[in-house]
């Protein structure tokens, strides 16, 4: 997964004209109300509620005067200051949100067994996490649960410092792994560097580990374990190649279902087999 600077703008939820007048402040410096108006095109009668609505969220500060400037905070001051703020967010729902569990279970928690006594239970097939974090928490956890194998697809393994801890322990604990690359022919110059870097990183972290490369764009990306053809166990976790769909949007599938897991392991040594190439060491 590869990630722009302006993405942070998605992740603070800001509106159009808030990611506008921040950038523009971040590349100017301090300046005035009415100048950034000018130099964003920002409505004048939009400018300071505005720079109002991003002083109050602490990313930019108040200068008194007259007029009043405003300068931004420093870009590891607003990152730290985005996690503060989701933080106290979460903790005023979870507070809400438990002052009504007891009536919201007590009201709905006997309709929902008494109109769920006669369904027959079905296997869900799988279910979807957002891509970023949690998508990194559940392939961790599929990591650490693994007991035989691990296999990964993956464009350059971007999120390798996440999940690293998780397949040391699985390494230890002698799990097998392969993992196949996009072939850097495949990737623009800036990724292929990039990928070159995290290779590099992986062959020194997990030097007992196979990799090989696939010369073809890959319709998935993902990490399944343990797998079995008696379809009886294996967990995976994939997301779909959506180039127009923008990183935050994105999502990706869990499934513990036994017999798509050994599909995906066919599909996998298939791949292995006769569409990769291996490193040139």
């Amino acid at each position: 997964m590869s990630h722009d600077a302006d993405d942070l703008f998605e992740l603070l939820g800001l509106g159009e004209y808030e990611e506008t007048a921040l950038a523009e402040l971040l590349t100017v410096g301090q300046t005035t109300a009415p100048d950034l108006a000018e130099a964003t095109g920002i409505p004048k009668a939009r400018i300071y509620g505005v720079l109002d609505d991003l002083a109050d969220a602490g990313y930019v500060k108040v200068i008194p005067g007259r007029p009043k400037r405003y300068q931004p905070k420093a870009p590891e001051e607003i990152l730290s200051t985005a996690v503060e703020n989701r933080r106290q967010s979460f903790e005023s729902f979870r507070s809400e949100l438990d002052e009504v569990r007891e009536a919201f279970t007590e009201q709905y928690g006997p309709l929902y067994e008494s109109a769920s006594s006669d369904v027959t239970p079905t296997e869900e097939l799988f279910y979807v996490v957002d891509v970023g974090e949690p998508s990194e928490r559940e392939t961790r956890k599929l990591y650490r649960d693994a007991t035989d194998c691990v296999n990964v697809i993956t464009k350059s393994f971007a999120y390798l410092d996440s999940v690293s801890p998780a397949i040391a322990d699985a390494r230890e604990a002698g799990v097998d792994m392969r993992v196949v690359f996009l072939h850097p022919d495949q990737l623009s110059a800036e990724n292929r560097e990039r990928q070159a870097e995290l290779l590099e990183t992986f062959a020194d972290r997990f030097p007992g580990v196979e990799y090989r490369f696939s010369p073809e764009p890959l319709p998935w990306r993902g990490t399944f374990a343990d797998p079995s053809m008696e379809y009886d166990s294996g967990r995976a976790l994939l997301l779909v190649e959506e180039k127009d769909v923008p990183l935050s949007m994105r999502q990706a599938a869990v499934t513990e279902n036994g017999s798509f897991v050994a599909g995906l392991s066919r599909y996998f040594d298939m791949l292995w087999e006769y569409e990769t190439v291996a490193p040139d060491r």
